[in-house]
């Protein structure tokens, strides 16, 4: 289609709102120039006359040259006032940036309710705000909050909302379901009803209050609405905001619209998951498009399909929006899995190959103790190599022990670790803060001599699972580690009722996986003991 359609992101203004999302200025301003590669027409930055924080993001955004027209955010007049005496106008005047969202009323409900005005003031207050605005030479869009809502009260009168704002001058004219209580099919029928009666471009800006904020906002394209708004992975108050990273996709992918470039669109999941990272919030991984999971098959059926055409069970190809296809192996697995895992990673399999039946039994067994390994790719591969071959013993373990000392000065945990690398003995003592952290330490102590590059290997996450909470203190754990040399990260996996083996087990299947892509130095003390100042205990 030719039509364009605008996008509006308000990732750093609605978005915020959400529970548990918080950015600093300097959050902003990364997210802003992520959004602006991304291609957005808008980014709302926030109220820069509400807080300091929005007020240092508008002074440094200034200077950041975006593509994007930079957004202020803020409400018309107060009742029975003058703009040029509304401190929050005089700010979106001042702000710097090139447009401006004005909130307004158009339920007649909340007119009485929430302002407690008259019908008449409300519509003035419309008028003026945009006209000012409008004055100051910047591009005036109205947000009509709970116009739904508001139509199906009082249509008369939302309707009337909306003619004062395009008497105004106001550039956009946006729908709002504020409560995110509208179905698709009165968006559409709303939608179309509007564009009757106002000349003025239309957007919409939709809540997920019933999981429909995209079905709503696609709903409003359908019927000629041009501008979206958004955020990015949905953040927002209550349940969130419509998602562009859905939005994005389908419109360009489904519905024919060039909303942004190919190579931008292909840039779509790693910006999602940027966001996520900088808002720290853990991405659903079932998100559409763009979660890990949403390209990932299990069922062995699925599997033995997609190795022939993706498309039997993709809807489009991931690597359109900058994701990829993920093989999953468990107990729910063919041939078909296991031969794709192991030709992922270059070994020489066929279909006939016995080792993958046994594979498969293998991995059934273990999933059968409490192993996972769909969140535990690391440890899968390991198991792979070593079942076609591939596998090269690195080190081997002879044992450890763990000593713990409590006292009045304090906590002391200590790991001996007795390894046989490459044919020579090491016998290593650390310290921890606890019996893994003392653990990795010993570990690392005794390989990084052979293995230099093990120092840029670190631990990002360690989770423990009660596998069966009936057994009490007696119940099997699973340990989930994940590891990160911040290039690439990896997930390892152990199992054991005791705490400590289990997560011993997690940790040696990361410094294994780690190792293999390292170089051994030459190193050949004469006493490795001496050598590395260890002391026998």
């Amino acid at each position: 289609m030719s039509t364009s359609i605008s996008i509006f992101d308000t990732t750093l203004r609605d978005g915020t709102q959400g529970e548990g999302i918080s950015l600093t200025a300097e959050d902003k301003i990364k997210i802003a120039l992520k959004l602006d590669a991304l291609g957005v027409h808008y980014i709302e930055g926030g109220n820069p006359g509400s807080n300091s924080k929005d007020i240092e993001f508008f002074r440094r955004a200034r200077e950041l040259n975006l593509r994007a027209k930079l957004t202020a955010f803020g409400s018309t007049r107060r009742k029975n006032s003058l703009c040029e005496q509304d401190v929050n106008l005089l700010n979106l005047v001042s702000s710097g940036a090139k447009a401006a969202t004005l909130v307004g009323k158009t339920w007649d409900f909340h007119v009485h309710t929430a302002l407690q005005t008259t019908l008449e003031e409300n519509l003035a207050m419309i008028y003026d705000s945009l006209a000012y605005l409008k004055q100051h030479g910047l591009e005036a869009i109205f947000d009509s909050e709970h116009f739904f809502d508001g139509f199906k009260a009082n249509p008369d009168y939302a309707i009337a909302a909306l003619r004062k704002a395009q008497e105004a001058g106001a550039d956009w004219i946006v729908l709002c379901d504020t409560n995110g209580g509208t179905l698709p099919n009165e968006i559409q029928d709303i939608v179309k009803q509007v564009r009757n009666s106002i000349q003025a471009p239309i957007g919409i800006h939709t809540h997920n209050d019933c999981e429909l904020a995209v079905a709503n906002t696609l709903a409003a394209v359908t019927a000629g609405a041009r501008q979206i708004q958004g955020t990015i992975n949905g953040y927002g108050e209550r349940c969130g905001n419509a998602n562009l990273c859905s939005i994005l996709p389908t419109l360009q992918l489904k519905m024919g619209y060039q909303v942004v470039t190919p190579e931008q669109l292909g840039s779509l999941t790693s910006v999602a998951r940027y966001v996520g990272e900088i808002a720290n919030v853990v991405l659903p991984v079932n998100q559409p498009y763009v979660g890990t999971a949403a390209f990932a098959h299990k069922g062995g059926i699925h599997v033995s399909a997609i190795l022939k055409d993706s498309k039997t069970y993709e809807h489009i190809s991931p690597d359109l929006v900058g994701n990829k296809q993920r093989v999953l192996v468990s107990e729910l697995a063919g041939q078909s899995n296991i031969l794709s895992k192991a030709q992922e990673m270059g070994l020489a399999v066929s279909n006939d190959n016995a080792n993958s039946r046994e594979v498969i039994e293998k991995i059934k067994n273990l999933e059968h103790q409490g192993y996972q390994f769909e969140g535990a790719d690391a440890s899968l591969e390991l198991l792979l190599r070593d079942a076609y071959g591939d596998a090269v013993e690195i080190f081997t373990v002879e044992s450890f022990k763990i000593l713990m000392e409590k006292s009045p000065s304090g906590n002391l945990t200590e790991a001996i670790v007795k390894l046989n690398v490459s044919g020579q003995q090491v016998y290593t003592v650390a310290e921890g803060n606890g019996p893994v952290n003392a653990l990795d330490n010993a570990l690392r102590k005794a390989l990084t001599p052979f293995y230099p590059d093990i120092n840029g290997i670190h631990l990002s996450d360690y989770k423990v699972r009660v596998l069966d909470e009936k057994d009490t203190t007696a119940a099997k754990v699973r340990v989930l580690i994940e590891s990160t040399n911040f290039k690439e990260s990896w997930s390892t996996v152990g199992v054991s009722s005791n705490v400590i083996e289990a997560s011993w087990e997690a940790l040696i299947d990361s410094i294994r996986y780690a190792l293999l892509g390292m170089t051994q130095t030459s190193f050949s003390p004469e006493s490795p003991r001496e050598s590395l100042g260890l002391v026998n205990h």
